[in-house]
């Protein structure tokens, strides 16, 4: 932890009860009770749209573009009612939902919000099940769930293909493209009719808002019912935790998909919530595409900012080389949010090194904990602390039970903020609950302070993905990739773990190709076959290895074999998800033969040195 100040921000002060059980399970939650809520997420664009119509509700530009196109809380709302009467005339409903194929755009958010407006539902699918997938087999199960009535894209001409052959008997929507149904311009500018406010007076707590789908890495992915109640419960929980932003609206600039919760129901929402500004970010955290993030956020003053570990690195190389850059970023931040992987110590305290040596104070860098089923914000960490990993205590009425299970507390959640269950599928939907009515995260976490609930907790990996050695000892899977990730210093975004009945173990590294080239003369213009097998490379992750080894403790920390992955990970076969997360089983599954390999006298093996 520096010896700067910490940046004054107004965030909560949970006071944290527990309680602990004959059996070893053990309750954790605060003792205040959560704010009055609305009952419809959209009851906020109403109330925006009278106290501050001139107000920018959201903005885009494409890549390299000069200007950003916006849309103000007022035209948001006249918007968002055109477009529901639309999608009442064609017949939509919660049997019939919207289902969006689309990118981040205005025009997406206009869509999901005309939906919600009047109690459709809609599903944003991630594009990469029609425009990356071969088979649209992803694609064919979100039809098969939830059976929609019409389908949104920004632009249809890309996605032809998969909707002639996953729905093709749907009314399209679009700005353009071909057989579209009705016209952007007949969309807005349909007549609104009494039918539109019939229809949102009717919405309840219970009505579903919208369906999002989990990234389906084991099989098809699972509809998660999203209720008005979970929406509006949990935007009140960030909003008491982030409480400075009753005060100072959220101004946000964001990259982050809408078909994943983190994205689509948190940022989206607390925007929307609080009055703010949401910039849609058209850059990536990719060695192509970062430099558009860069530029956005060259002119964009956020007061927080979301970003996963890899973007953070590749903010904090532009930052390091330019001191106008870093004072523009941090000039107005009051925290930063990262999530989707583990941050690497490094990053961490160079995060704050140059906050410190920029602004001479320190800014709050954290994470938490939350699920698609949990809307998603379930536990957060608002204390400074010196290093990665902490995700905090449980929000504002929600309950975390602690459940021993093989050494490990499995975490379960209860509270409003919680899904009912999964759309059509009361099998799947009684299988995630337990006996009480607690969710199953099927994460195991440990206590940052033990027996101290109030300091937080870490993440102690995946209940199903940990596995014993040849000995007996588990391995904990989650808590070793992200040490030995971290050990990597950049070189793999991600590893996966190797070792289910073996003496010892090994790791198959996802390559983090930016970091590896600076390794290798000439790396830059090498293919990824040449640049991943080359000795120097070798050499290095041999001795990161043999310097992680060295401190590790007992043979389920040790990795003494690696192996660089030169294929992609497979979207279509559940390894990656479409935001790039590493699904450790589904790896293992596919790459069986590799895994094998660690342990035989293959070439590409990598040997950790002896220090």
């Amino acid at each position: 932890m520096t010896n700067a100040p910490m940046r004054p921000v107004a965030l909560w002060t949970p006071v944290i009860k527990s309680e602990t059980r004959d059996d070893g399970t053990i309750l954790v939650w605060q003792d205040e009770p959560l704010g009055a809520y609305p009952t419809r997420i959209t009851d906020r664009i109403d109330h925006w749209a009278i106290t501050v119509p001139d107000r920018v509700w959201m903005a885009e530009r494409a890549m390299g573009e000069e200007a950003w196109h916006s849309v103000t809380y007022g035209e948001l709302r006249d918007r968002v009612r055109a477009i529901g009467q639309a999608l009442l005339d064609l017949g939509l409903s919660t049997e019939r939902p919207l289902v969006i194929l689309s990118g981040n755009s205005v025009a997406h958010a206009l869509m999901a919000l005309g939906a919600q407006y009047v109690g459709v539902p809609s599903a944003a699918i991630a594009p990469a099940y029609a425009l990356v997938s071969t088979d649209f087999g992803k694609l064919r199960g979100v039809q098969e769930q939830i059976t929609p009535g019409a389908v949104f894209c920004d632009h249809l001409e890309p996605f032809e293909p998969a909707i002639k052959t996953v729905f093709p008997d749907l009314p399209r929507l679009g700005l353009d493209g071909p057989g579209l149904a009705l016209s952007w311009d007949d969309l807005l500018a349909t007549p609104v009719t009494k039918a539109v406010d019939a229809a949102n007076a009717a919405i309840t707590p219970d009505t579903v808002a919208k369906f999002m789908f989990t990234s389906g890495t084991t099989g098809s992915p699972k509809a998660v019912i999203q209720t008005q109640r979970m929406l509006c419960a949990n935007i009140e929980q960030v909003t008491d935790c982030y409480a400075y932003l009753r005060d100072e609206p959220p101004m946000v600039l964001d990259w982050a998909p809408w078909n994943h919760v983190a994205a689509g129901n948190l940022m989206f929402n607390i925007v929307l919530y609080n009055g703010g500004t949401f910039h849609i970010d058209a850059g990536r955290p990719t060695k192509d595409m970062i430099h558009e993030t860069i530029r956005n956020l060259r002119e964009i003053k956020t007061n927080w900012y979301f970003n996963v570990p890899a973007g953070f690195e590749m903010i904090l190389h532009a930052m390091e080389s330019d001191p106008g850059f870093a004072k523009h970023f941090f000039s107005e931040m009051k925290l930063m949010y990262y999530a989707g992987a583990a941050m690497a110590q490094h990053t961490w305290d160079d995060l704050k090194r140059v906050a410190v040596q920029t602004t001479g104070e320190e800014i709050l860098l954290a994470t938490g904990l939350g699920a698609t089923e949990t809307a998603p914000f379930a536990l957060f960490q608002s204390d400074p602390q010196d290093s990665p990993g902490n995700i905090g205590v449980p929000a504002k009425d929600l309950t975390l039970k602690l459940v021993p299970n093989e050494g490990k507390l499995e975490a379960r959640v209860k509270g409003p903020n919680i899904t009912p269950g999964y759309w059509r599928n009361e099998t799947l939907t009684k299988e995630a609950f337990d006996d009480e009515g607690f969710y199953m995260l099927g994460d195991a976490l440990r206590f940052a302070t033990p027996g101290d609930p109030s300091k937080g907790f870490f993440f102690d990996g995946r209940v199903a993905e940990n596995f014993k050695l040849q000995t007996g000892t588990w391995v904990s899977v989650g808590a070793v990739r992200a040490k030995l990730t971290d050990a990597l210093g950049g070189l793999a975004r991600d590893v996966v773990l190797v070792g289910d009945g073996e003496e010892k173990l090994g790791a198959l590294l996802v390559p983090f190709r930016p970091e590896m080239e600076k390794l290798v003369t000439g790396g830059a213009e090498m293919a990824d076959a040449e640049l991943f097998a080359h000795p120097v490379l070798a050499e290095v992750i041999a001795e990161r290895l043999g310097a992680y080894n060295a401190k590790a403790t007992g043979s389920s920390m040790r990795v003494p074999l690696a192996m660089v992955l030169v294929d992609p990970l497979d979207l279509d076969k559940g390894e990656v998800t479409d935001k790039g997360s590493v699904n450790q089983r589904a790896v293992l599954r596919e790459r069986a033969e590799l895994a094998n390999a660690l342990y035989g006298d293959d070439p590409r093996v990598i040997h950790a040195k002896r220090p």
